[in-house]
């Protein structure tokens, strides 16, 4: 017997069972400061002993990760009636998605198990010299007399002399520090859950997401109406005849975290509540020595009280903002998807909170233009499928981004989908020159409207509520987050939208932008696009060769 090795491209989903004949790639070109993602698949079937070691020899090695690929259960596909075309899955099953890290033992790192599939992720630095740099892949393990104990495979990085752009993209997926707390069971911001709170920030920044939901009070989201869930709020209130005495040190500490892992922008949680800013979120405030919810669904959001409450709130927040020096990076929301009957509420909310912020921004994800037109919303963050509605109105700062739906025909990153439909977006992003890009789920671990707690390797879907994969993008580990292959195909996207940044300088953004539709054959649009894994390698090696050409 013989162990095989095949390398393949980071777009494939290979389930254990998968049939790999032939090697899909050996060399790659990058860029310096660019992240290259392939995989690995080991084939073993046969072979009594299923105890192995792998490891890697490489200048490269101190830049390179290695993750095992694992899959879950896909319990919700999709809500629709969706095409094997658009789909992997369209029935409940198993895919690939959760990557567990190789701990290292000395030079090794130890396997067991039929196939496996490896993920190979290296950071190549900005500071690395071009050139052409060998990575070997090797797997050894104990074989019948006569058998061959070792397998090994090649690649070749070349990096060319030209630096990846710094991320302009600003991306957020919504962070839950409650979440983080039920699934480890940990006590809220005991040194334990602060611990936690760091390790999925930083899992957060390592796929590119450089945006966090500051939960100043806990967020008013996925809330079913008078209930509460678990308070996170960072910011002290006590309440002394009419005046508001605030303590700052939670956020303080939480954003000392966010900055050492990098994140540049920040959003402030919802000031109002869910799907028409009818009420006050649930917000703890100390009186007379007694600690409750002094605000929440009992209290209306166009509350007199409620009104001085945030006046005196937003104020001494946007003062600590500036003390921070975040300000100017900080968004502040109103209220999540209003629609035109909420208009007049969503006006008088926002007139509150606006005088107050600074130098800050508003930003709310919403469907309906009228909110734009009217002022009322700075940074409109529309879905996806009411893009192009947007743009024909010529949006100063437009976002997009994507929940629970649309299922079929536009990007999106649910389990069930090829990833190619989750990394078409960068292109997309790029040609339309989109600011932002919005989620909500980064890790909600709970049913819909947050009702009950779920174990998201049970259950992808919210138990049954979204398409699987819909809710979070990492995996609770053990005393930390686990990567997931749709989070790295995201940060994928992200790359693509700066490589062609680093294209747009030096031949101009019209020809950039003619190289995209030239490659898609066609006017790509967020609802027209060629789902395959070739137009997304195929145009990416384009460009940096193009890159290449021009800094010979």
């Amino acid at each position: 017997m013989k162990i095989t090795l095949n390398q393949v491209s980071a777009l494939q989903k290979i389930k254990v069972d998968d049939a790999i004949s032939t090697s899909e790639r050996s060399s790659h070109t990058v860029l310096q400061g660019q992240r290259l993602s392939y995989q690995v698949v080991i084939g073993t079937k046969g072979i009594r002993e299923k105890t192995r070691r792998i490891w890697i020899e490489s200048p490269l090695k101190d830049y390179i990760r290695l993750y095992r690929v694992k899959e879950v259960i896909v319990d919700v596909p999709s809500r629709e009636l969706v095409s094997d075309e658009d789909y992997l899955l369209t029935s409940a099953g198993n895919l690939p998605d959760v990557l567990i890290p190789l701990e290292l033992q000395g030079n090794y790192a130890a396997l067991s198990g039929d196939n496996v599939v490896i993920w190979v992720k290296i950071d190549i630095p900005k500071t690395m010299t071009a050139g052409s740099y060998p990575v070997k892949f090797f797997i050894e393990t104990a074989l019948e007399e006569g058998d061959e104990p070792y397998a090994s495979i090649d690649t070749e990085v070349r990096v060319i002399p030209s630096p990846l752009p710094e991320q302009k993209l600003r991306y957020t997926r919504w962070f839950y520090a409650d979440c983080i707390a039920d699934i480890h069971s940990a006590e809220i911001f005991s040194e334990r859950h602060w611990r936690l709170i760091e390790e999925y920030i930083a899992a957060a920044t390592d796929v590119g997401i450089n945006m966090i939901l500051v939960p100043i009070h806990t967020p008013p989201l996925d809330t079913e109406v008078g209930t509460r869930r678990p308070c996170v709020q960072l910011v002290d209130i006590e309440k002394r005849g009419d005046e508001y005495i605030f303590g700052f040190e939670k956020l303080r500490r939480f954003v000392d975290i966010c900055k050492k892992h990098g994140v540049k922008y920040y959003e402030m949680a919802h000031l109002f509540s869910q799907w028409g800013s009818k009420f006050a979120p649930n917000i703890m405030v100390t009186e007379n020595g007694k600690t409750d919810y002094m605000f929440g669904w009992h209290v209306a959001a166009d509350s007199e009280e409620y009104r001085e409450f945030l006046k005196q709130y937003i104020a001494a927040v946007s003062a600590e903002l500036e003390t921070l020096g975040i300000s100017e990076s900080t968004y502040f929301h109103v209220s999540d998807e209003p629609n035109p009957d909420n208009l007049d509420r969503y006006e008088i909310a926002r007139n509150i909170i606006k005088p107050l912020i600074g130098k800050s921004k508003t930003l709310d994800a919403l469907s309906h233009c009228e909110f734009y037109e009217k002022g009322l919303v700075e940074c409109p963050v529309t879905s996806i499928r009411r893009a192009h509605e947007f743009l024909e109105r010529k949006v100063d700062e437009l976002w997009v981004y994507y929940c629970c739906s649309p299922e079929r025909v536009f990007p999106n990153s649910f389990i069930a989908m090829p990833s190619c439909r989750v990394r078409v977006l960068g292109f997309q992003l790029y040609k339309y020159d989109i600011k932002g890009f919005l989620h909500w789920g980064f890790n909600f671990y709970n049913s819909q409207v947050s009702m009950y707690n779920i174990n998201p390797y049970l259950t992808t879907s919210a138990d049954g509520a979204f398409p699987s994969g819909d809710g979070f993008i990492v995996y609770p580990g053990k005393e930390t987050a686990y990567p997931s292959i749709r989070g790295e195909i995201t940060y994928e996207a992200i790359q693509d939208i700066r490589i062609c940044e680093a294209l747009e300088a030096l031949i101009g953004r019209e020809k950039v932008v003619a190289m995209i539709d030239e490659a898609a054959g066609r006017d790509l649009r967020f609802d027209d696009y060629p789902s395959s894994n070739a137009f997304l390698e195929g145009l990416r090696d384009k460009m940096i060769a193009a890159i290449a050409e021009h800094t010979k």
